[in-house]
């Protein structure tokens, strides 16, 4: 599994929304990208200090992305190609299959997308992001 959408390039897959929200998709149609927000349901426990991924350093679990968090709550930003009915199908994904989703929002650069100028121990590492996958450090066993 890719440890970022940038990594998940071309990546298909489906986001399954209960009928009783399916009316809140209203709109949702018009936008190429789009924020899911949700939960680590295969994560085991958390840790404040982690040796995250791509890195052999340990690091403090908010300072990296790695899953196994106080709160484990995801973010991904994710192509929209099409909705129907209830069912939105989406590129880039980088999400395990049956990981519970706990909302949706548009995805909107003049919003969401300020000038970058640092991005930490991270920088260091960034060439080698597309190409990294998960290992098993955070599955629940």
């Amino acid at each position: 599994m890719p440890i970022q959408p940038s990594g998940a390039s071309g990546m298909g897959g489906t986001v399954e929304v209960d009928l009783a929200y399916c009316e809140g998709l209203e709109d949702l149609e018009g936008f190429s990208h789009i924020y899911l927000l949700y939960h680590f349901h295969a994560s085991r426990g958390y840790a404040l200090k982690i040796e995250p991924f791509m890195d052999d350093t340990v690091r403090g679990v908010f300072a990296t992305r790695a899953p196994r968090r106080p709160n484990p709550v995801g973010l991904s930003v994710v192509g929209l190609i099409r909705i129907e009915g209830c069912t939105l199908f989406v590129q880039d994904v980088d999400i395990l299959d049956g990981t519970l989703l706990l909302d949706i929002k548009p995805y909107v650069p003049e919003f969401d997308a300020p000038e970058v100028t640092r991005t930490g121990w991270l920088s260091r590492k960034l060439p080698g992001a597309k190409k990294a996958k998960s290992d098993n450090r955070f599955i629940r066993s």
